[in-house]
């Protein structure tokens, strides 16, 4: 379990992370959300200990990773891909890792095949693709095989073939009871893989829950009714706020205003309904909407 206590992050006039505060528990994966400059990487480092914070504490099961003897054998973590030595093979990075931290030799070439390494295990790093780079990332955060597992970007770089594993390896690691926290920008992976989300904005926390929950909060929330009286519906409904578009087969979609409400209205005023059916918003909808005053960076076309 990580657990973050009022994390706070101050460069001078900077606040790059402003009393955030949250628990990531195991057994899920917990994607970790926020426009570009909203301090996840700089909520990553400190829960590593490899930032010092203003104020405030991360922990992993009870403990500041810092305190953990051994440390890969509690946390992986891959937080840069490309941050490695370019002239040492695959093997001599996992094995350099793997002896000081008290690991045996086979773990390198069981991570190795785990990530579908094994065959380039000799060769220099150097030349490894960013997609290859990736996967020896996600080795070295699996080499210990610690029960917490930290991600920042993992998926950069895969191939449609390495995105899916990769969604597959998260999710099979969670469901072995593990703590499995994955940051990335791509909304339609965390949409495939996350059970709940962190999202933050500035450094500060937006949300803290179940995907379907934060999708859920978006006001673009549709549903789509149908009914052989829709004119009548129509006034009705737009008499309580909503807004009601017409389609050409006689049904309507309706938007601020739930299908519990619909449904009672349409109730209540003796209007028959065939169709009441609830269109949740994308992750990517409810993210761009309830993130909107948070983006630090916004392109010119877009105000």
């Amino acid at each position: 379990m990580i657990e973050v206590n009022q994390l706070t992050k101050r460069y001078r006039k900077v606040t790059a992370v402003d009393s955030l505060s949250f628990t990531v528990r195991p057994g899920l994966v917990t994607g970790f959300l926020g426009p570009n400059g909203a301090g996840k990487s700089t909520t990553l480092r400190m829960i590593l200990g490899l930032t010092e914070p203003t104020s405030g504490t991360a922990t992993i099961d009870g403990s500041r990773f810092r305190d953990l003897p051994r440390g890969l054998r509690h946390v992986g973590a891959l937080l840069d891909a490309g941050d490695v030595h370019g002239g040492r093979s695959a093997s001599a990075h996992l094995w350099a890792l793997a002896r000081s931290n008290g690991l045996p030799r086979r773990r390198v070439d069981e991570v190795l095949d785990q990530v579908g390494l094994a065959s380039a295990a000799g060769r220099r790093i150097g030349g490894f693709s960013l997609g290859m780079k990736q996967r020896l990332g996600i080795a070295t955060a699996l080499l210990g095989d610690p029960p917490v597992l930290l991600f920042d970007e993992p998926i950069n770089g895969l191939d449609p073939e390495g995105v899916l594993w990769a969604r597959g390896l998260f999710r099979r690691l969670a469901a072995e009871g593990r703590t499995v926290f994955v940051s990335s920008h791509l909304m339609s992976e965390m949409q495939n893989t996350a059970d709940e989300l962190i999202v933050i904005g500035r450094g500060r926390l937006i949300a803290a829950q179940p995907l379907a929950e934060f999708a859920a909060r978006s006001t673009k929330q549709q549903v789509t009714v149908r009914t052989p009286d829709a004119t009548a519906l129509a006034a009705l409904l737009t008499a309580e706020g909503a807004t009601v578009t017409a389609h050409d087969d006689g049904g309507c979609t309706v938007t601020g205003l739930t299908a519990a409400r619909i449904g009672e209205l349409a109730f209540d005023h003796r209007i028959l309904l065939h169709e009441v059916t609830t269109q949740t918003a994308s992750l990517e909808e409810a993210f761009m909407e309830l993130t909107a005053d948070s983006v630090e960076y916004l392109a010119g076309d877009q105000r």
